[in-house]
């Protein structure tokens, strides 16, 4: 064996850190916060693989110091092209939108749901799992067909106790004539394996929804018309209409957090629909276009969330950065929030 071969030998073996086995490095490059990984990866090869490992982020669940990541799906206005950003967190700078090259675009009227470190994209026609720890893609296995050989026109997605909730409307011919069901499908996320889907046949209260939540283990679903809007009960597996105060303005949320008017009024008065997400417990990460010294941004905003004695919800702004400096080239599809 030659004197080069075995000096190459001898590196690929060498620990990550000489005087340390590489269990003990993993454990501590776990407690590291993840916003010096990207200056870590380039240590060295090693260490850049030891970043994008699936065994680090595992390492980080068990020990309990995950942490929120924050996307926003941004569609180009020139291209069309939708792409995946990431909120990078910088020390004693603004944060600020980053693309994410190594996603592919997706369709803006796909829906979008996170559970853990993974994102879950419903296309037209078929489904992506968006793995968040290493920014990789793979398909969901075993898409049911009526799914994938029907485009539902009008989807939704949700996460209730793990399991991914996709509701839509699928249309039919039946004794020459065109029906309308209403199909649920669901995932469970952690075995990745489809449950059979639950279809109600000729139903049709409306397409074209705007929004949707859980609450109280309920998926409730508004349309642009509030005569649109039910609210999906998936313990009895049923549809019911909504109340009169889900069809009320307190649907926008923002309506039920106080101490936020000022803050509305001011910096999100040109966004009609601001995009949300809960990021943890108790906070809420909010993207929204304004004027910013005579040009169009995007702006990033952290609220507080604290509930005070007698259940009301109030909220407190803590940061809010431009994000996007040429924002009239962007519109903001949607955003969520991942644990890594």
């Amino acid at each position: 064996m030659s004197e080069n071969m075995e000096q190459f030998l001898e590196l690929s073996v060498s620990p990550l850190i000489p005087s340390l086995p590489d269990d003990v490095t993993l454990d501590i490059v776990a407690r590291v916060p993840r916003s010096h990984y990207p200056t870590l990866s380039l240590v060295s090869k090693k260490f850049r693989k030891l970043i994008a490992s699936p065994k680090l982020y595992k390492r980080r669940s068990q020990l309990g110091i995950t942490q929120h990541r924050v996307y926003a799906l941004l569609r180009n206005r020139n291209t069309g092209d939708c792409r995946f950003y990431i909120l990078h967190r910088k020390l004693n700078s603004r944060n600020r939108l980053v693309i994410v090259r190594s996603l592919p675009p997706v369709s803006s009227r796909g829906s979008f749901v996170s559970v853990g470190s993974k994102v879950y994209v419903f296309n037209d026609v078929d489904a992506l799992c968006i793995d968040c720890a290493s920014h990789t893609v793979q398909p969901i296995p075993d898409m049911p067909q009526r799914f994938s050989a029907t485009p539902m026109p009008s989807k939704v997605a949700n996460v209730i106790d793990g399991k991914v909730y996709l509701i839509g409307d699928s249309r039919f011919t039946f004794d020459g004539g065109m029906s309308w069901s209403k199909t649920v499908m669901v995932l469970d996320a952690e075995t990745q394996v489809w449950e059979p889907a639950m279809i109600k046949e000729d139903m049709w209260v409306g397409a074209l929804w705007s929004d949707a939540v859980v609450m109280e283990d309920k998926i409730c679903m508004k349309g642009h018309r509030n005569a649109n809007s039910f609210v999906y009960e998936p313990k009895e597996k049923k549809w019911e209409l909504m109340d009169e105060v889900l069809n009320s303005k307190d649907w926008s949320r923002w309506s039920v957090v106080h101490g936020l008017e000022e803050f509305l009024a001011s910096e999100c008065a040109q966004s009609k629909w601001p995009n949300t997400v809960k990021c943890g417990e108790k906070k809420l990460a909010l993207f929204f276009p304004k004027k910013h010294d005579g040009k169009e941004v995007i702006c990033y905003a952290e609220i507080a969330l604290e509930r005070r004695q007698g259940g009301e919800v109030w909220g407190k702004l803590e940061s809010c950065d431009v994000v996007i400096e040429d924002g009239g080239l962007f519109d903001v599809v949607k955003c969520v929030a991942v644990t890594v």
